[in-house]
């Protein structure tokens, strides 16, 4: 009996932890956990510059723990497996994490800012229903932020850090959830067009649900047929072995309809464009940045790691739903009269081409993919900063009519909107361009030369509609009674000013960003 429990102690033993190269995600989801304590026992009236400052704090020090552990180069060339070989902490990673990083500090900008929309762009109080008496409503307006969307903020990232440097399908589900949790609630939060708000994430938790189902099924069609959900693991049984393939095809289609779901690549980005126009601007933007690197940080980890060596039985497929992606994306993005949903099919465009350098399975795809990231990003989060500025008497005004004549009323706005346009348009001196050049030279090195055809192709129309709404602003008479541009506060300021400023460093001297990407390789 002793001998039996001495045995089943040593199978107990709490696995191994890095602390120094975990630090940056333990950061987060630590000061997530203080933040939802902050909101539980702070009064009201102290809770968003509490809340700010600890998010704040929290980013810088989590950036400062990972220039910490990227400083030290022969643990960072070698990576390293924490947590029982549940995480890999390797360059991929930390150039990830370290994006995120950024792109979540414009976003929490975006989300703190209470000078362009008075209270800030979420409803202070939800069960306050629209029609109520003139006293309920008017304490409504007094209301201020409703600042959970902080923690639920820091939730979502630790989410995506998670998710980015997962090492095992099963890890990568939990991440999968903790960031997909957090983001549906935060969809809802609108303090103006409650209901279009209400409506987006209602879509958003449902199809989500389907997604993250159809997620965990592929793992378990996985795990049956490799007998474990670690990535290496499948990646041998994939190499020589009798098991039925139906298995492995099978898992492989559902396991990948979760991952391009969240990542919203044709034709699974259904979701995308009711929940980009009936969410908060600032959520939006940080759904669009944040979201979409940890989605094809994960893609870039499944299919280096597990499905490489079976690359010749897939690629056919995916390269299928990139054209896909792009023609939807393009087209359907020409059709748009709103400028949140132009963006949406933007981006449905992007994941298109940013497929193309995932599935190119080449160190320059790797590295490629990931500062077209990093770009796109900074662009994105600049670009929803912008729009939360053009308002009218019933919040922001989105229609694109309702930007003629724009350059008239605010040529500053009109200005750094329209460079930001050109940059998701590719056009040279942005990193727009330089994202594009290195991901198709990526496809090409790897003979996938008719997809990157298409993918000028496709470039070529979308630049329509971004040319169409710089048109607009500066040859088109603004109406009488058009929208005004809003001052932007502090925070909303510093945020489009690092987007753009990013947007125009990595399209003139992108060497470093690119150098940092090409770096390393993922291990397992």
């Amino acid at each position: 009996m002793t001998t039996f429990l001495s045995q089943n102690v040593e199978r107990l033993q709490a696995p191994e932890i890095d602390y120094g190269a975990v630090a940056p995600l333990l950061i987060v989801l630590g000061a997530a956990c203080l933040s939802v304590l902050l909101e539980a026992f702070l009064p009201k009236g102290q809770r968003w510059a509490a809340q700010v400052v600890l998010t704040l704090l929290t980013l810088a020090a989590a950036g400062a723990g990972l220039v910490l552990h990227a400083s030290a180069g022969s643990t960072l060339d070698q990576g390293k497996l924490t947590l029982a070989g549940a995480l890999a902490v390797d360059r991929p990673v930390v150039f990830l994490w370290g994006t995120l990083l950024l792109l979540g500090l414009g976003a929490v900008l975006l989300i703190a800012d209470r000078s362009v929309e008075p209270g800030g762009a979420f409803v202070a109080d939800a069960s306050i229903l629209p029609g109520g008496s003139v006293g309920v409503r008017e304490k409504l307006r007094r209301q201020e932020m409703q600042t959970e969307v902080f923690p639920l903020t820091l939730f979502a990232l630790g989410g995506m850090m998670t998710f980015v440097a997962a090492n095992d399908l099963l890890t990568m589900f939990i991440a999968l959830e903790v960031l997909s949790l957090p983001l549906y609630l935060m969809c809802g939060l609108a303090r103006r067009r409650r209901l279009l708000s209400q409506e987006a994430a209602v879509k958003y938790f449902l199809l989500g649900a389907f997604a993250s189902a159809f997620f965990l099924y592929g793992v378990a069609l996985l795990y049956g047929y490799a007998g474990s959900v670690k990535l290496a693991d499948i990646a041998n049984a994939t190499t020589a072995t009798d098991r039925s393939d139906t298995l492995l095809y099978a898992g492989f289609g559902l396991l990948v309809v979760g991952l391009l779901f969240k990542a919203s690549v044709g034709p699974f980005h259904a979701w995308t464009p009711d929940v980009y126009q009936g969410s908060p601007t600032p959520v939006t933007a940080f759904m669009a940045a944040c979201t979409k690197v940890a989605a094809f940080g994960g893609i870039l980890r499944v299919l280096y790691g597990a499905f490489e060596r079976s690359s010749w039985e897939w690629n056919g497929v995916l390269w299928a739903v990139a054209i896909v992606s792009m023609v939807i994306g393009a087209v359907l993005g020409l059709t748009q009269t709103d400028v949140k949903r132009m963006i949406a099919y933007s981006s449905v465009a992007h994941a298109g081409f940013l497929l193309i350098g995932a599935i190119s399975l080449n160190d320059q795809g790797l590295s490629g993919t990931m500062f077209y990231l990093m770009a796109y990003g900074f662009t994105t989060i600049a670009a929803f900063g912008i729009v939360s500025l053009v308002r009218n008497g019933d919040g922001e005004a989105t229609h694109l009519s309702q930007w003629a004549g724009l350059a008239k009323r605010s040529p500053v706005v009109a200005g750094v909107f329209t460079f930001l346009l050109l940059a998701l348009a590719g056009l040279p001196l942005t990193s727009g361009f330089v994202g594009k050049f290195v991901v198709f030279a990526a496809a090409v090195e790897a003979d996938m030369v008719p997809l990157v055809v298409v993918a000028l192709v496709a470039s070529a129309v979308a630049a329509f509609f971004y040319l169409r709404v710089i048109v607009l602003m500066y040859f088109s008479e603004p109406a009488a009674d058009g929208p005004t541009v809003s001052v932007p506060g502090a925070f909303t300021t510093v945020a489009i000013t690092l987007g753009a400023a990013i947007t125009l460093v990595l399209g003139v001297f992108p060497s470093f960003a690119l150098d940092w990407a090409g770096a390393g390789s993922f291990i397992f």
